[in-house]
């Protein structure tokens, strides 16, 4: 799957850079200059509270901390098919609200 923020609606203006890091490119998304979503080639990142961060993790076995946010996010691996393009939506929405 490959995650495309253009279809997710709810969110408002936002700004990205693509950057590498470890031969490996990545597109960091920006409200008021704070990330809120980072898309790599397989997995996305998304900031969420803590509680929420401990059952996804818990939940999911394509979930895990997130490499980006730290504690404040998680990594999702879209290969993994556990998440509905809906409920990825709802993350993406959780976190541009967050930033």
């Amino acid at each position: 799957m490959v995650f495309d923020i253009s279809k997710v609606s709810g969110i408002g203006e936002y700004t990205f850079k693509t950057e590498t890091v470890d031969e490996k490119e990545r597109t960091l998304y920006f409200k008021n200059d704070k990330a809120f979503l980072v898309v790599n080639k397989n997995t996305i990142e998304v900031r969420t509270d803590e509680e929420l961060r401990k059952l996804l993790v818990e939940k999911y076995e394509s979930v895990m901390e997130s490499r980006y946010f730290g504690k404040g996010g998680i990594e999702i691996v879209l290969a993994g098919k556990q998440f509905s393009v809906e409920e990825l939506d709802d993350l993406v929405r959780l976190s541009y609200n967050l930033s």
